[in-house]
């Protein structure tokens, strides 16, 4: 992977113990760049976050003055956080982004916002490319537009943007997402595995670590970028929702496990007590459609897209997650970056 090139190797990282943040971090601490975050409380960070190599600054995400003591002689700042299970989404997302843009238009900083599928409508779909119409019919579709919008209007005033769009994601520190939150249960064996997915309707997926090495590596090709970039990843595209779920029966050495549909009925009648269910049955319209994210401008950029291996990509998770006690050797153990 080629050397960062940036006019300033330092990095803040908000949202660096969730997946895509705390997965770019340890990619730019592997690059020599000095990688600082903002936690509330850094005392109460587990051994592992303590051990990363990021110098971290006590704040909150939503504090403007906390932004930008931390965002000082920055040259990009990850804007990787969402409010814990989906809470508040209309009155914490825009704050916490205006804060970071405030941030990085004082420093000249580059903005690096993991996308999403969420802006997008039907009218776009199946096929989505950077520049289809954004006409999302839920909440978090026109926030996520409307971040867009902001970010856009950043670009302009000196706060130069990099947006990747990525599938559903997982991996093994993912934090909201439908692996670890759907399809199995946390912190047990995996007896089951639970759909939310209609048969034969493909579904994009985004391993974690291989969105970190696609943005980090677009950093390091600044004449790549324009001020307001943006590019898609195909990720791990399951074309009738089975390759995961086999995935998964081969990571735990069990090809018999059973699939179970997601309880949607259920979550209906739970929604108005459990705000995590509202948001999933707000956004259960995509797995009723196989809508698939074009990466070409990306296979330009870069010449291919970084891609490991569905097996390991699931191994791994499973066994970050602590999940999988046992795994069948012949899968291997290297990851396949191009």
């Amino acid at each position: 992977m080629e050397e960062p090139s940036t006019t300033s190797q330092i990095a803040l990282i908000l949202g660096a113990t969730g997946g895509v943040g705390g997965e770019v971090a340890r990619l730019l601490v592997a690059q020599g760049w000095n990688v600082r975050a903002l936690h509330r409380d850094p005392d109460k960070l587990s051994a592992f976050h303590k051990a990363s190599g990021l110098s971290w600054h006590r704040g909150d995400v939503m504090s403007a003055s906390d932004v930008a003591s931390a965002a000082t002689g920055i040259g990009v700042v990850v804007h990787a956080v969402n409010p814990p299970g989906y809470r508040n989404w209309g009155k914490l997302v825009l704050p916490m982004l205006d804060n970071t843009i405030a941030a990085a238009i004082t420093n000249g900083a580059r903005i690096i916002l993991p996308g999403t599928v969420y802006n997008f409508g039907p009218d776009a779909f199946p096929d989505l490319h950077e520049t289809s119409p954004q006409n999302p019919v839920t909440v978090k579709g026109r926030i996520r537009v409307e971040m867009e919008n902001r970010l856009r209007a950043a670009s302009l005033k000196g706060a130069s943007t990099l947006i990747v769009r990525a599938g559903d994601f997982f991996g093994p520190r993912a934090g909201n997402n439908w692996f670890s939150q759907g399809l199995v249960k946390p912190g047990k064996p995996v007896t089951a595995i639970t759909y939310p997915g209609r048969n034969g309707i493909g579904h994009q997926w985004a391993y974690l670590p291989d969105v970190a090495e696609t943005i980090v590596r677009l950093l390091a090709k600044p004449e790549m970028l324009e001020p307001f970039a943006m590019f898609q990843m195909d990720g791990h595209w399951d074309a009738d929702g089975t390759q995961m779920i086999d995935a998964i029966r081969k990571a735990v050495g069990n090809p018999k496990i059973k699939v179970r549909k997601s309880p949607w009925w259920l979550m209906r009648l739970l929604s108005p007590f459990v705000p995590l269910f509202r948001e999933l049955l707000e956004m259960r319209y995509l797995w009723k459609v196989p809508i698939r994210m074009d990466n070409a401008r990306l296979k330009t950029a870069l010449g291919s897209e970084p891609h490991t291996p569905l097996d390991i990509a699931v191994r791994d998770t499973l066994i970050g997650l602590g999940w999988a006690s046992r795994i069948p050797a012949e899968q291997g153990n290297n990851r396949s970056v191009p």
